[in-house]
């Protein structure tokens, strides 16, 4: 599969969806520029889907990832982590050579 997602990750995505009072259409990840490491991840509800974005869908939440972002995330899973410093989702990367040091930014 080329994006796992985890269940911590699909419980948070209907949480967040069902607290906002949004239907869950999709999760969309983005990989923008940006960051202490050149790229980072944007996330955010779908409002609509792109005939060009795969939809990857389990435990019955779908994510969105456009053909660009497909190709850095490619074999990546999707998890929900809380520490003592923050929680929020994950990219768990196997493409990204080097992260910083907070872990929002990446490079291939």
């Amino acid at each position: 599969m080329l994006l796992s997602i985890t269940e911590k990750a699909a419980t948070k995505v209907r949480q967040i969806a069902e607290k906002q009072g949004k239907p869950i259409t999709a999760l969309r990840i983005q990989v923008v520029g940006g960051g202490c490491s050149g790229l980072s991840y944007n996330f955010g509800f779908a409002e609509a889907l792109d005939a060009k974005d795969k939809i990857f869908e389990q435990h019955g939440v779908k994510v969105a990832v456009d053909p660009r972002t497909l190709l850095y995330i490619a074999g990546s899973e999707l998890d929900y982590e809380t520490t003592l410093m923050k929680s929020g989702f994950k990219v768990k990367n196997p493409n990204a050579t080097v992260s910083c040091s907070c872990g929002d930014s990446f490079s291939v």
